[in-house]
C-alpha cells in the first residue's frame, strides 16, 4: 500500500487514539496536582495536541487541532473521564498508576509512527522524518509537564526509557518505508513495538546510562579548598568556686562552671548586690527594715 494511502483514514484513527491516550496522561497529571476541571481540560488539550501542533507547524500546514472538531473534543472527553471518575482514581491511579503508564506508552508509540509518516508524505528525508516523529511523540507530554511545573520525563535520568521508544518507533517506520513494506499492518506493528519497549522499560526499570561527570563535578577543574571545621573548646572542669554575695552579707553560694558550659542557666541577677542564686539557705529570720548583719 502506498504511503499516501496511510495518510488518510488510517492516520486519522491513529491520531485520535494517540490524542486520547496522551490526553489521559495529561489529565492524570492535573488530578495529581489538584487542578480544577478547567485546569484538567487545559492540561489534557496540551498533552493531546501539543506534539501534533508542533509537527504541523514544522511542516507548515494548518494545524489539524484547529480544523477538525474531533481533534478538539477528544481531549475534553479524556479530561471528563479522569476528573469525574472517582472509582478510577481509587482503584488504579492512586495505587499503581496503571492507566497512566499504559496510556502514555500507547500515545508515545502511535504518535512516533504517525508523525514520521506525515513527515515522509511531505517530502522530508529519513533523518528529518525520524526526528520530527520522535518530537511529535514526546512534545505533548513535555508541554503538559511544563504547564504543571514538573520536570518532563524526557529530561529525567531517574525515569525509565522515554525518548528511546519514540525514536525506535519512528526509526522502524522509516526503515519500513525505505524497504517498501510500509502499510497499515506494518505501521501498527511499529507502533506496538514502541509501546512494548516503553512498557518493558517500566516493568523492568530500564534506564539510559548517566554521565560519569556528575560523580566528580570538579574533575579537571581547580578543586575548592576544603573547609576545616573549627575545633571546639575544651570543656571547663567541674571546679567549685565559693563566692561571697556581698561584703555586708556572710552568705555564700557555690557555682559550678561546668554547668554553664553544658547549657545550664546562669544565676539570676539582683540589682542590689549584682547577682544571687535562686535558692539560698537563710541563716535566720530577718524582719523587714533590719540592717544587714555585720561580721
Amino acid at each position: 500500500m502506498p504511503i499516501d494511502e496511510l495518510n488518510g483514514a488510517t492516520q486519522y484513527v491513529m491520531d485520535l487514539l494517540g490524542i486520547f491516550s496522551f490526553a489521559l496522561s495529561g489529565a492524570f497529571i492535573a488530578v495529581r496536582r489538584d487542578f480544577d476541571v478547567f485546569g484538567t481540560v487545559i492540561l489534557s488539550e496540551a498533552a493531546g495536541l501539543g506534539g501534533g501542533l508542533f509537527r504541523d507547524l514544522v511542516l507548515q500546514v494548518p494545524p489539524a487541532a484547529f480544523t477538525d472538531l474531533g481533534y478538539y473534543f477528544t481531549p475534553v472527553g479524556a479530561a471528563a473521564v479522569v476528573h469525574f471518575g472517582h472509582r478510577l482514581h481509587d482503584d488504579l491511579l492512586v495505587r499503581k498508576s496503571v492507566i497512566f503508564d499504559v496510556s502514555d506508552a500507547g500515545a508515545l508509540g502511535l504518535f512516533s509512527v504517525t508523525g514520521t509518516i506525515k513527515a515522509l508524505t511531505h517530502g522530508f528525508n529519513v533523518p528529518a522524518a525520524v526526528t520530527l516523529g520522535a518530537a511529535s511523540a514526546v512534545g505533548g507530554g513535555v508541554l503538559a509537564s511544563v504547564l504543571a511545573m514538573e520536570v518532563p520525563s524526557l529530561l529525567r535520568w531517574d525515569n525509565d526509557l522515554y525518548a528511546l521508544p519514540a525514536v525506535a518507533g519512528a526509526g522502524s517506520t522509516a526503515v519500513l518505508h525505505l524497504t517498501g513494506v510500509l502499510h497499515v499492518g506494518t505501521a501498527v506493528g511499529a507502533s506496538v513495538f514502541a509501546i512494548a519497549l516503553r512498557l518493558l522499560a517500566l516493568r523492568y526499570g530500564w534506564r539510559t546510562p548517566r554521565s560519569h561527570f556528575w560523580r566528580n563535578p570538579f574533575s579537571g577543574m581547580r578543586h575548592q579548598q576544603a573547609v576545616v571545621p573549627a575545633r571546639s573548646a575544651a570543656p571547663v572542669p567541674l571546679e567549685a568556686d565559693t563566692v561571697t554575695l556581698s561584703p555586708l552579707d556572710a552568705r555564700t553560694v557555690t557555682i559550678r562552671r561546668g554547668d554553664l558550659t553544658r547549657g545550664a542557666a546562669p544565676p539570676a541577677r539582683d540589682p542590689r548586690i549584682g547577682w544571687h542564686a535562686p535558692s539560698l539557705p537563710h541563716t535566720g529570720p530577718e524582719e523587714a527594715g533590719d540592717e544587714p548583719r555585720r561580721r
